[in-house]
């Protein structure tokens, strides 16, 4: 079984179910990471403020506080990996988890090695190569500034609080900005394994990212197609 390579990553588990609990901590696991698990919303948000982990597995119909919005309070504290894992399958859960910061989202029932599998692909998400500009670690677009070995990402002098996807997301585009990039080819580079499906996951997170850098002003949709970076102004 392949595990997760290089240094031990911290993963927490929130699962108000016990036997899915102890499911997804075994095969954390054997993945080779540190489990902490927990059953309520309240103490999973605590968990990776403690913990700083990689991962979160995150179940949406927990009791009391639900899963979409302890996402929104962990994705305010760390930039980990958030699979949203969950019961209620329908589109609109689906859509609203991805919203508040969620990189994944299995239903139940799911398999194990799939999971295994996606949290392996996230954690092997390439970091984008850069073609110089100036500095050969910097990669600049009209207004926006993103710095690679730094992860952190500039619109006309300002930071912006971007997640981890919507980071890799728009180093991506910004990599080749006049190439248009498929929605399957955003999935390959930044989730690391061909979309064998629809193309939601990456229609929202750029959604997400189009929100935080003000408007359609950087990235264009190509009807049919995908997305490239827009003409500088």
């Amino acid at each position: 079984m392949e595990g997760v390579a290089g240094p031990v990553r911290r993963a927490v588990v929130v699962e108000d179910d016990r036997d899915i609990r102890e499911l997804i901590t075994h095969t954390l696991t054997d993945l080779g990471l540190e489990v902490t698990a927990v059953d309520a919303g309240p103490d999973g948000v605590e968990a990776v403020r403690r913990l700083r982990p990689d991962l979160v597995t995150l179940d949406l119909g927990l009791p009391g506080i639900d899963g979409i919005e302890v996402c929104r309070q962990i994705r305010e504290i760390s930039d980990a990996y958030i699979v949203m894992v969950t019961a209620r399958a329908d589109e609109i859960d689906r859509l609203l988890g991805l919203e508040t910061g969620a990189d994944d989202f299995m239903a139940k029932p799911f398999s194990l090695k799939e999971l295994q599998a996606r949290v392996n692909a996230m954690f092997r998400r390439p970091r984008p190569s850069v073609t110089p500009v100036g500095d050969p670690d910097v990669l600049v677009h009209g207004g926006l500034r993103v710095d690679v070995p730094a992860r952190r990402v500039f619109r006309d002098g300002q930071e912006l609080p971007l997640t981890r996807t919507e980071f890799e997301l728009l180093a991506e585009l910004m990599r080749s900005p006049t190439k248009v990039a498929t929605r399957e080819d955003l999935h390959t580079a930044v989730w690391g394994t061909p979309w064998i499906g629809d193309t939601h996951v990456v229609e929202v997170h750029v959604g997400n990212l189009r929100r935080k850098l003000g408007g359609s002003r950087y990235i264009r949709t190509v009807r049919g197609v995908g997305y490239r970076m827009e003409e500088p102004a």
